[in-house]
């Protein structure tokens, strides 16, 4: 059987560890590498997206890191509760012809008794910047 520990019910440090192990996973760009923290069916929405099982996570993640260059991500944690956690997070990117962008978001998680997460929903808002104006 697959486990992401920590496993629930979480606590304010076993929280706040999730979340690091989250933003260091996505940061890696890896979608195979970031996909292996959700269970087999996951369910997710990311913005108007809706995406269901690891094979969709890798696709999804594959395509968006093709298109967001030099991609850096930070995340919060906002709130927890037993196997549930809330996050706010920020990343900056670059598209092809070279507009930054920093998007903000907040995502809600729930895990499995595994310490898989079976629900991420998020949602997501970009805004155009300068180069000079990033932060991450």
């Amino acid at each position: 059987m697959e486990q992401k520990l920590p496993l629930p019910p979480f606590n304010l440090e076993t929280a706040k560890q999730k979340v690091q192990m989250a933003e260091d996973a996505w940061n890696t760009k890896d979608p195979e590498k970031v996909s292996k923290a959700y269970t087999l069916d996951s369910e997710w929405r990311n913005r108007s997206i809706f995406l269901n099982g690891r094979e969709a996570i890798v696709k999804f993640l594959t395509n968006k890191w093709e298109t967001e260059h030099q991609y850096k991500l930070k995340k919060e944690l906002w709130a927890f509760t037993d196997n549930r956690i809330a996050v706010r997070f920020e990343y900056e990117y670059h598209n092809d012809e070279g507009q930054w962008f920093r998007a903000y978001g907040n995502e809600n998680w729930e895990f499995d008794e595994n310490g898989l997460m079976q629900k991420r929903y998020a949602s997501i808002n970009d805004v155009p910047i300068r180069e000079s104006e990033r932060k991450l």
